[in-house]
């Protein structure tokens, strides 16, 4: 309820709106109720007696009038904001007594969230980070969000409101830091066993000190590259920071596409074959290419995972989560799963 962003200011706003407008009907209809509770309680023989009494139109108006009133206040307040705070629309303020100026550019972060961990790509910058981010005060961000395998949900609490990280699909959110200070970012949908750590720091900075930060992540990064990224989207819980100082050209966008894996059909190249009527019999080729199992399903290796204060491994495979190894083997050639045991691809969305 003291947020640092602009957006969250007016959701703070639209919140402490939608309860005082509820209140003005609670408020009375409580204590009403303990007032008449006293009036008429039996020992009170001053009380006036009308067991025959069945209707008011005076009163029927007010019960009826008030909460009208307040409902239409409500539609107007949903549909209004409905449509400003929408995550999709490119902001037009900075603050309420800041107007967006025509020269400003904004900062554009793609996010992508992993297993147990977040990936942030600066293409502006050519860099790349894990479990921390950053943005100037004052500044737009159009954020870019996507997810390796499993649905999960962005959520700064100081910057905006929370929008979905879902694989294949591409999600938006445009949002501002206003007061610069360091804040908890996190996932706020249940993603498997490594979810109660899959948070990371935003970092509000003025100019100088965010083109400090950039510096360091090249001058500290290493490169990210389709192997490195098939490395880091293997189930890890509790990542340290990572910096790369390079990323391999359409990285994101082979993320997005579910093809990060240079065997894997893209989508959009799926999409313009069924746009064109499909393959044909020619198509059981492209079977391998359909399957996509980033939690390797079927092996049964166990691979150290990297945490902070201890060792920690992961079979392969362990969803830690009902439902989840439905996800494993998924099949987009033929509708199959490619592991029996797994059953079909149960699919999430909001």
């Amino acid at each position: 309820m003291a947020p640092s962003g602009d957006i969250a200011m007016q959701q703070r706003d639209l919140i402490i709106i939608s309860v005082v407008l509820m209140l003005i009907i609670i408020i009375p209809v409580i204590f009403l109720t303990l007032y008449f509770a006293w009036k008429y309680r039996q020992s009170n023989k001053e009380a006036t007696y009308e067991p025959e009494w069945h209707h008011s139109t005076r009163l029927e108006l007010v019960i009826w009038s008030a909460p009208l009133a307040i409902i239409i206040a409500l539609g107007a307040v949903t549909w209004i904001s409905t449509h400003q705070l929408d995550p999709y629309r490119p902001l037009d303020r900075i603050a309420a007594d800041k107007p967006l100026s025509a020269d400003v550019k904004p900062l554009t972060v793609e996010v992508v969230a992993l297993d147990w961990k977040w990936l942030f790509f600066y293409p502006e910058y050519g860099i790349a980070t894990v479990n921390e981010m950053a943005a100037p005060v004052d500044r737009p961000i159009n954020f870019k969000i996507t997810a390796s395998s499993v649905m999960n949900s962005f959520f700064i609490p100081a910057l905006a409101g929370q929008i979905y990280a879902m694989p294949g699909m591409e999600t938006k959110l445009h949002a501002v830091i206003n007061h610069p200070g360091e804040f908890q970012g996190l996932s706020a949908n249940y993603s498997g066993a490594g979810f109660s750590n899959m948070r990371f720091k935003f970092h509000g900075l003025d100019q100088a000190g965010f083109d400090q930060w950039v510096q360091k992540a090249k001058s500290q990064g290493t490169a990210l590259g389709r192997p490195e990224y098939m490395a880091l989207a293997k189930p890890s819980e509790r990542n340290p920071v990572q910096y790369f100082n390079a990323v391999d050209d359409g990285l994101y966008n082979a993320i997005l596409n579910m093809c990060a894996d240079p065997s894997k059909m893209c989508m959009s190249e799926m999409m313009h074959i069924d746009a064109k009527g499909g393959a044909g019999k020619e198509s059981h080729e492209n079977r391998e290419r359909l399957i996509y199992d980033n939690r390797d399903g079927n092996s049964a290796d166990v691979t150290p995972v990297k945490a902070d204060g201890g060792a920690h491994t992961m079979q392969h495979g362990d969803s830690s989560m009902p439902g989840m190894g439905s996800m494993q083997g998924m099949d987009m050639g033929n509708g199959t799963s490619s592991d029996s045991s797994t059953g079909s691809a149960q699919h999430q969305g909001h």
